[in-house]
């Protein structure tokens, strides 16, 4: 991870947060109450909430015998994951409830921490706050060996109504149930294009598998990626938080909802990614986004990681020749054979114009963006699209430039970005172009 692409707290601060953000976004996502109501009138699923407070009369009037089982007592303006109570089941018993962290607590015990909360304990500047009872969403089947007890969660940055980048964080013994990287939950970097996880970090250091098991903490697939996604940038249309991270949660049986939102989220994504924000936030700063489909299909394309180590585990690697044919797939579903030629000084594929235009590839819904280029005629604008080929007998599903091959022999150039995993045979002459 290059420095120069790490963003820094005050860059967050200066060039992100604060820019984009108007003050009634900001307002926005530091009431998790008020963000839950605005996303549940928008139709994004938020946990069902059981009862509000903002005085000590209403804690006393509630039912407290209505909860059910399993719930979670929170701040409205806490931060840092601190002042959350989460109840996991009552007591066999049945005096009061257990928490993740093994405690046992009482109606009055609930009740002393709503005051706590409604003086400020929990929030910025120890301001009065408000406390809420929520729905507990239990572990999603695909991370119950991974948690600790507690709720995993899936944390999306978006700009530019862009997924930038993601994580899993995972519940500790150590966190007590919670999935706070600050109080010890594991955090693991999720591939943007696929949503499988890669990296993971624990106390700021590297490591492959869950403390004190065997169980891989690369490779685990979130499922739901593609709504996931979706949701997250449906988040900043809606609120108007033009730099913010969306907390999700996998519920068993209703799917991903929103947790909270948060205009100046933390940045330790980053070391979870091996990738630097700055770079990627630069990249989608300027483009001219539709809607959240555009945004999640533009992430895929530039955000997609290496797995370069797994095609040569899994595959083996295969050599290929400069000048070769590749089978590329038309709008309909067609699949067109191609001369076309490798060219490791070119970073991204390149396709002729009218190749594409006759395979339905120049569509507006395939165009990505477009882009200004310096070339022989001057300076003009070229879009970028979604492409997949067959290259060697591997799909490859890539982004591609569009540009005037019509007077060269090879309408399709593979650059570099496409050709992990391959070694090139450099053996035949190259006579053409």
């Amino acid at each position: 991870m290059k420095s120069a692409h790490i963003l820094g707290l005050n860059a967050r601060a200066q060039e992100y947060s604060y820019p984009h953000n108007h003050a009634r976004g900001k307002s926005i996502a530091t009431s998790k109450l008020w963000s839950k109501q605005i996303l549940r009138r928008a139709g994004i699923p938020v946990p069902e909430t059981y009862g509000k407070f903002s005085d000590p009369t209403k804690v006393e009037r509630f039912n407290w015998d209505s909860l059910p089982g399993s719930f979670v007592l929170k701040p409205n303006r806490g931060f840092g994951g601190e002042g959350i109570i989460v109840v996991k089941k009552k007591a066999k018993d049945g005096d009061g409830w257990i928490t993740t962290s093994k405690k046992r607590v009482h109606v009055e015990d609930l009740k002393l921490h709503c005051m706590d909360i409604m003086e400020g304990a929990y929030s910025l500047g120890n301001v009065p706050d408000k406390a809420f009872i929520e729905e507990f969403v239990g572990r999603h089947k695909s991370f119950r060996k991974f948690a600790y007890r507690g709720t995993p969660d899936i944390r999306i940055i978006v700009f530019n109504k862009v997924p930038i980048m993601a994580m899993l964080r995972l519940p500790t013994k150590e966190s007590g149930g919670r999935a706070n990287i600050h109080q010890g939950a594991i955090a693991v970097g999720i591939d943007i294009a696929t949503g499988i996880t890669t990296h993971a970090i624990y106390h700021d250091r590297y490591i492959k598998e869950k403390p004190g098991t065997k169980r891989k903490l690369h490779g685990i697939k979130i499922p739901k990626w593609d709504s996931i996604l979706e949701s997250a940038v449906k988040c900043q249309e809606v609120t108007g938080i033009g730099y913010l991270s969306a907390d999700f949660v996998l519920h068993p049986e209703k799917g991903p909802m929103i947790l909270e939102l948060n205009y100046q989220p933390g940045l330790r994504i980053q070391m979870a990614n091996k990738a630097g924000l700055k770079r990627r936030l630069e990249r989608v700063e300027d483009l001219n986004v539709v809607d959240a489909q555009h945004g999640v299909k533009i992430a895929k394309s530039l955000f997609a990681s290496n797995f370069a180590d797994r095609v040569k585990a899994e595959e083996g690697i295969r050599t290929v020749e400069v000048l070769l044919e590749v089978k590329i797939k038309s709008k309909d579903g067609r699949k067109m054979t191609i001369p076309a030629k490798i060219d490791t000084g070119a970073w991204r594929t390149s396709i002729d114009r009218t190749l594409a235009k006759d395979l339905g590839l120049l569509s507006r819904s395939n165009i990505l963006w477009k882009k200004r280029v310096r070339s022989s005629m001057g300076r003009e604008k070229r879009s970028v699209i979604d492409i997949t080929f067959w290259l060697a007998k591997k799909k490859i599903k890539t982004t591609a430039g569009v540009s005037d091959r019509s007077k060269l022999k090879r309408p399709i150039i593979i650059g570099r970005q496409d050709l992990t995993g391959f070694l090139i045979d450099p053996s035949i002459k190259n006579n053409e172009k």
